[in-house]
């Protein structure tokens, strides 16, 4: 077995279009001052003309410089979606060819706004086995094109945006970054949803297939998280031997500014300590964590102890404990 896995680059995008609350005012009915009252979101980065695979192409190009690697030393690609380009092909076939990564194999993960954890938390293991070297794992997100602009309740909160890294298997066991993960599901179809595909209800010439924009129970969510993922992070901790005040940083799911600051208060852990992006960039899904951790990493931190915590659709949860000083 491979004895370390370390992470050798970041990077992050987003679409130049910049969409501020009192844009979207014009086309449904709401305002600024809702908006920032209710989730501290003041503007989001739309993806106009531009599919989730181009955001992807663009973050694994970066990569590749930032770690000084050609794609072709890429053994893995896994994209986390849930607003891929099609069903199949994957968007991550769809860049591992945009790339010129052919000794990789390339596959969509969707976990929802938990599918960075999970992508993260598949690749390493595959380069565990010491069958592959290096791995890319970027989330990318095209929220915009599914949302329904008449819904403001879902609406206002989402953007577009990419992210993601390289990891690399190492026998220099002073590089590994990981420390502990763990990953949860409770099977839920109702709180959120996009896309769902309804089955045929009869054999006709005018069957064409149609899906449905993006859905959320708000208050749902918020009951989720203060309670179930916030008892999740507590247990986590428990059983790492920690508690919230040895964590360096904490990066969680982008959701909403008022879920993070109500997440530090009963953490009881200084809100500067987590990564913040949502007032500027809003919830881009899958792509919140690795842009959030990007920029942070981008600002030259190298903490010791750091929590990713991803939570979303599924309802899926988890959390992996990082040790990013070695990097």
């Amino acid at each position: 077995m491979t004895k370390a896995v370390t992470l050798i680059a970041s990077a992050g995008y987003l679409p130049n279009r910049v969409v501020n609350n009192d844009e979207l005012s014009q086309i449904m009915e709401t305002s600024d001052e809702w908006i920032q009252t209710h989730t501290g979101i003041k503007e989001r980065h739309y993806a106009l003309d531009e599919n989730t695979s181009d955001m992807a192409t663009k973050v694994a190009l970066q990569l590749l410089k930032r770690a000084n690697l050609d794609a072709k030393q890429i053994d893995l690609i896994i994209i986390s979606t849930i607003s891929p380009d099609a069903i199949t092909p994957s968007t991550a076939a769809i860049v591992q060819g945009n790339i010129g990564a052919r000794n990789a194999f390339a596959y969509d993960l969707s976990a929802a706004c938990a599918g960075f954890i999970f992508a993260l938390s598949t690749a390493e293991k595959f380069l565990r086995s010491k069958l592959y070297k290096r791995a890319m794992v970027i989330s990318a997100e095209t929220n915009s094109k599914m949302m329904d602009f008449k819904d403001r309740t879902s609406t206002v909160f989402f953007g577009d945006g990419a992210a993601g890294v390289i990891i690399e298997a190492t026998d220099d066991i002073s590089k590994e970054i990981f420390l502990a993960e763990k990953l949860c599901t409770i099977g839920d179809a109702d709180v959120i949803h996009s896309g769902r595909i309804k089955p045929l209800s009869k054999i006709a010439a005018s069957n064409y297939p149609q899906i449905d924009a993006f859905y959320q129970d708000g208050r749902a969510v918020f009951e989720f998280v203060t309670t179930v993922v916030l008892q999740h992070i507590k247990d986590f901790l428990v059983e790492n031997k920690l508690q919230p005040q040895d964590l360096d940083f904490i990066v969680t799911h982008q959701a909403n500014l008022r879920l993070i600051e109500k997440l530090a208060e009963n953490l009881e852990i200084p809100l500067d300590r987590f990564a913040i992006d949502i007032p500027t960039v809003g919830n881009t899904s899958s792509a919140g964590i690795p842009l959030a951790l990007n920029h942070k990493l981008e600002s030259g931190a190298t903490p010791k102890r750091v929590l990713l915590c991803g939570f979303g659709s599924g309802l899926a949860y988890g959390s992996i404990l990082l040790d990013l000083s070695c990097i």
